[in-house]
This record gives C-alpha cells, sequence and structure tokens, in this order.
C-alpha cells in the first residue's frame, strides 16, 4: 500500500530547503531523459532550468503531478520519526524551527518533482511516525516516467488501428454473409452510373475495389477477413503489452512495425496521399525511438544499460543522491 499522498498544492517550479538560500551554479540539461544536473554535479530539479535555445524541455515530472497532485510523505505523521534503520527523514520532510508567534511549518519534498511544498503539520494526524521505505511505493520520476509518457502513447495508437481494422474485420464477414443477396442489385446499380455519368469504369478507387470483392471466391473473402482480424488482434495485444510497458511488447512492436514498412513504402510509389506520409512518419518515429531510446537488440549496451539508465533515476538511492547538498 502506497504512503505518498496527493497534494493539492499545485507543483513548483521550483524546488526550496529549510537552509538559507545560496545562488546556484549555472546548470545544464541533462541529455535522454535523465535527471538534470549543475556543472558541479549538484541535482537541478525539473523547471528550474531555462532551456537551451530552439531545445525546449518536456518535464514529465511536473506535468504527472500538475495532473495527479504531489506526491508527498508524512503529511498524515505525528511526528518527523522513522523505525527504518539508515532512513534520513530529511530527505524527503524537513520541519522549521518553532519561532515565538509563527505556525511551524513542514517542508515536504515531492517524490515525483522534487518540489518542496510548505504545509502545517496535521491537526489529527493517522500514524505516529513515517512509514518505512518498504511501505512507501515510490512514483515513477526521470527516465523511467519519460518511458512511460511514451510508450502509453503508442498503445493509443495501436488501439486506434486494432478498433479500426477489426470494424473492417467484422465488415467483411458480415459482407460473405449477404454477398449473394447484394451481387444482384450492386451490378445493376453500378451498370446505371457506367451509362448516365461514366462513374465506375475502370479498376481503380473504391468502386474497383467493390467490383473485386463481389468477384472473388468466398475462400479468397474469408482469408481477408481472417488476416484482417489476425492483424486486429495483433495490434490489441502490442496495446496491452506497451501500456503495461513490458519488454517483449517493445520487441513485438519494433519487428510488427518494420515489417509493415515494406507495404507502406510501396503504397507511396503508387499514390501519394497526407494520410499514408504522416502514417509512414509515425512509424519510423516509433521504431526510432525503440531502436535507440529503449536499446533494443543489444543497442547503446542494451537491456542491461536501459536497466542502469532507469536505475540512477529511480528507487530511494536516487531520492538521497538528488537531496539538497548531496553530491555523487
Amino acid at each position: 500500500m502506497s504512503s505518498t499522498t496527493p497534494s493539492s498544492t499545485s507543483p513548483s517550479t521550483t524546488s526550496r530547503s529549510s537552509t538559507s538560500p545560496s545562488a546556484p551554479p549555472t546548470p545544464t540539461p541533462g541529455t535522454d531523459g535523465a535527471l538534470l544536473r549543475a556543472p558541479d554535479g549538484s541535482h537541478r530539479p525539473p523547471g528550474t532550468v531555462a532551456p537551451a535555445r530552439f531545445r525546449a524541455r518536456f518535464h514529465y515530472e511536473l506535468v504527472t503531478c500538475g495532473l495527479r497532485g504531489h506526491a508527498l510523505l508524512g503529511t498524515d505523521a505525528a511526528t518527523l520519526s522513522s523505525d527504518d534503520d539508515g532512513f534520513d527523514p530529511a530527505i524527503v520532510v524537513r520541519e522549521d524551527a518553532p519561532q515565538e508567534g509563527r505556525t511551524a511549518l513542514r517542508w515536504h519534498r515531492c517524490l515525483r518533482c522534487d518540489s518542496w511544498v510548505p504545509l502545517p503539520a496535521p491537526a489529527a494526524p493517522t500514524r505516529a511516525q513515517l512509514p518505512t521505505r518498504a511501505e512507501v511505493d515510490l512514483p515513477l520520476r526521470g527516465r523511467a516516467l519519460r518511458d512511460r509518457f511514451v510508450l502509453r502513447l503508442i498503445a493509443i495508437d495501436r488501439v486506434i488501428h486494432f478498433v479500426g481494422l477489426a470494424l473492417v474485420a467484422a465488415a467483411v464477414f458480415v459482407f460473405l454473409a449477404d454477398r449473394d443477396v447484394l451481387r444482384t442489385p450492386f451490378f445493376a446499380v453500378l451498370g446505371t452510373l457506367r451509362d448516365t455519368v461514366g462513374i465506375g469504369d475502370g479498376d481503380d478507387g473504391f468502386v474497383g475495389e467493390l467490383t473485386r470483392a463481389f468477384s472473388a471466391s468466398a475462400t479468397t473473402v474469408v482469408l481477408i477477413g481472417l488476416v484482417v482480424a489476425a492483424y486486429a488482434l495483433l495490434e490489441g495485444v502490442e496495446a496491452i503489452g506497451l501500456w503495461r510497458a513490458r519488454r517483449w511488447a517493445e520487441y513485438l512492436t519494433l519487428v510488427a512495425t518494420a515489417v509493415l514498412l515494406i507495404p507502406e513504402i510501396y503504397e507511396l510509389t503508387g499514390r501519394v496521399t497526407a494520410f499514408k506520409v504522416l502514417a509512414l512518419v509515425i512509424n519510423l518515429a516509433v521504431i526510432a525511438y525503440l531502436l535507440f531510446a529503449k536499446r533494443l537488440f543489444g543497442l547503446r549496451g542494451g537491456g542491461a544499460a536501459e536497466e542502469a539508465a532507469r536505475a540512477r533515476d529511480q528507487g530511494w538511492d536516487a531520492l538521497v543522491r538528488t537531496a539538497p547538498g548531496a553530491r555523487d
């Protein structure tokens, strides 16, 4: 069970601590989704670094906190102590020294975006002290959070494909069941159109496809329906696996997308449309992301390097390393 509590306070774009402020060194943007670092090695939280010229930086942590609220620890604790040996509560929450005539504030560090949110101590705490680290379900951040955003965006694209192909497959089998009934009126209407306005001449376009469908054998139509249904099922499996960030789904998506590039490029040799070009660009972007950012097939160190990069941004060690004043 998670002990993180979303706060209604909007996410800050700067990180603050109870220590006196000092002029920070000029920071430099991180690379490949990593958390930001300053030249002296100190951690720079999302939103505290001005983007380089012509290079905007998308902060997934701030977007998630804006949608869900901050992930704060200890907002329901009576004291800021913990039974967890080796756990320093100051990493995630600090308390001002009490002063006469002033309510002491606690500064809670967002476990996702590193903002420090000032809140008063709870009037009716529900627990005596902070939970242990094992009790806390840490939110995704850094590279892991970026990957979830991108993979789920690809998954949504696959869901759209699944729905469209499933409807096409259903239409094929419905058409096959009623083809004999529709054949006679279809060719009668087609003949009338040809004789009056000249529509339907040749084998190109939608009318040509319908003519071939009515003329094809039942076995051919069934095979077409099965192929489309199988492709729809493949897209659905990809969508589920990508939404759940499964490694096998990344490989499956890469292979399936690369194979389908062949008919897409062939289609462009006949007739170029904006939709075909857009589909090709999207699929090329998906392949590039999976190959290089996700390090599939051993590229850039493969799965081991990917896990090491994610581990640097995720977990309690990352929170300790990026706490104010900490150094690697």
